[in-house]
C-alpha cells in the first residue's frame, strides 16, 4: 500500500521537561546553575534538536503529509498502513516506538550527532531523504530486528525491543511458578530478564558480567561467559535475577533460551505490586499479580529498521 503519511515521533528535551518541572524558563535556569550545573548545554542540545526536526519537516512537507507526535501519546496513536514512522530523538525512541507501530517501516533520525551515539539512527536530517524516497518508492533495505512478546491469560499483552521485566514494582521479592522446556517450580527473586538480540549489549550483559566477576572472584581459571545474539536471531534469552533458595523455593531452572518452539511460562503468586514492563519504560505495564498468567515468546512482529 501506498505511504501518504509521515508520522513523526519525538521526545520532550530535557529543556523543555525542566521548564515543565519549574514553571519558566529563568526558573529552571536558576535552579541548574544555583546547583553547579551548566544551563548553556541545555539551551544549546535544545536548539541543535529544534533545528534538526524543522529541517526534517521541510524535507518531509515536500514528498509527503506529516504529523509530530510526542512519544508518550504512542500508546493511544493509530497508525494505518499508509503511514511511515519517523522517529528523530535518541536510540531508546526508536526501540519504544517498534512496539506500537504494527511492522511499519521505521525511518530514524540523529539530531544531534555530536551528542548521540545513534547506534539504531541510521540518518541524520541531511541525508535522511534518500531513505525517505526509498521507502516511498518500496525499494528500502531494512534491519528486521526480533522482538519479544508477553501474552496475558487476560488478552493483554506487551512487546519488548530490548527487553522485558516481569517482577515486583519495589524492592521486594517475586514469588512466582515458572515453567520452561516443561519444567516447573517456585521461586522468589528480584524477577526475570527476558533479552532480545538488540538488548543483549543493554541489561543482559550487565548480568552476563557480573556472573562473570563473580566466578573470576570466587572460581579463578573458570572462563568467562559470553552472549552472542543477533538483532535478527529468533531467540531470547531469560535470566532470574537473585533466585533465593528456600524451603518454598528453588533455584535450578535460572536461565534458558526461548525461540519459536520453547516458550517460558509464569504464574504470578504475588497479591500486590506484581508488573511485567518493556525497555526500561515503566509507566508501560501490565499488571501482573495473583491469578496473572504470562506467555513469553517471540512477537510474530518485526521491527523494520529502514537502512537504505
Amino acid at each position: 500500500m501506498a505511504i501518504e503519511n509521515a508520522i513523526i515521533i519525538v521526545n520532550k528535551t530535557r529543556l523543555e521537561q525542566l521548564i515543565e518541572r519549574f514553571n519558566t524558563k529563568a526558573q529552571a535556569k536558576f535552579y541548574i546553575e544555583h546547583a553547579g550545573g551548566n544551563f548553556a548545554d541545555y539551551e544549546l542540545e535544545h536548539s541543535t534538536f529544534k533545528r534538526s526536526l524543522e529541517k526534517v519537516q521541510k524535507t518531509i512537507s515536500n514528498r509527503l503529509t506529516h504529523k509530530v507526535v510526542e512519544r508518550k501519546y504512542l500508546p493511544n496513536f493509530l497508525f494505518s498502513e499508509k503511514d511511515i514512522a519517523i522517529v528523530v530523538g535518541q536510540d531508546g525512541l526508536v526501540a519504544n516506538t517498534a512496539k506500537y507501530v504494527n511492522g511499519l517501516p521505521i525511518l530514524a533520525i540523529n539530531p544531534d550527532i555530536g551528542r548521540f551515539d545513534g547506534l539504531l539512527l541510521p540518518f541524520n536530517p541531511d541525508n535522511f531523504e534518500k531513505g525517505l524516497l526509498n521507502t516511498i518508492e518500496e525499494r528500502a533495505s531494512f534491519k528486521k530486528v526480533t522482538m519479544a512478546e508477553a501474552k496475558m491469560n487476560n488478552g493483554q499483552r506487551l512487546l519488548a525491543f530490548n527487553d522485558l521485566f516481569i517482577g515486583p514494582s519495589s524492592h521486594v521479592s517475586a514469588r512466582y511458578v515458572i515453567t520452561h522446556k516443561e519444567k516447573t517450580e517456585q521461586h522468589s527473586s528480584s524477577g526475570i530478564i527476558v533479552s532480545t538480540g538488540a538488548g543483549s549489549t543493554g541489561w543482559l550483559s550487565s548480568l552476563i558480567n557480573m556472573t562473570n566477576g563473580i566466578n573470576e572472584t570466587f572460581n579463578k581459571g573458570n572462563k568467562g561467559l559470553r552472549m552472542n545474539m543477533k538483532w535478527e536471531d529468533n531467540r531470547l534469552v531469560f535470566i532470574v535475577r537473585e533466585p533465593f533458595k528456600s524451603k518454598y523455593s528453588d533455584v535450578s531452572l535460572t536461565a534458558g533460551v526461548i525461540n519459536n518452539e520453547l516458550k517460558l511460562r509464569i504464574e504470578s503468586l504475588m497479591p500486590s505490586n506484581g508488573l511485567i514492563f518493556s525497555d526500561g519504560i515503566e509507566a508501560d505495564f501490565l499488571n501482573f499479580n495473583s491469578g496473572s498468567i504470562v506467555e513469553i515468546g517471540i512477537s510474530q512482529q518485526k521491527a523494520m529498521i529502514v537502512t537504505a
